[in-house]
């Protein structure tokens, strides 16, 4: 489901691999059942290997962590978050191009 330059999160690495990074973190909250996340896979997957060492990326599955969904009020998928010091900087809910998707985040 990840490209070969997006990380997979999980409940167990998502405090190091995401609160802790001490680069900004792009966080597509995803689902295996979800056509608009299939969608979405390859223009993250692009993001992420065009920004290397600047930006990291990651997906997490919403059904093998729905509390860390939750805690970050992801109410429909694809949810992308960015994450800048630990802290939530910017969303956008649904599927973009990655120019757009970029801009809404403040990326």
């Amino acid at each position: 489901m990840a490209g070969e330059h997006v990380v997979t999160l999980t409940n167990e690495n998502f405090e190091s691999e995401v609160i802790n990074s001490p680069i900004p973190v792009l966080v597509d909250f995803t689902a295996t059942w979800c056509g608009p996340c299939k969608q979405l896979a390859p223009i993250v997957a692009t993001i992420a290997a065009e920004s290397q060492g600047t930006l990291k990326v990651g997906k997490l599955d919403i059904d093998a962590a729905p509390k860390l969904a939750q805690k970050y009020n992801v109410r429909a998928v694809p949810t992308c978050i960015l994450f800048r010091g630990g802290e939530k900087a910017g969303s956008y809910t649904g599927v973009a191009s990655k120019e757009k998707l970029l801009k809404e985040l403040g990326v």
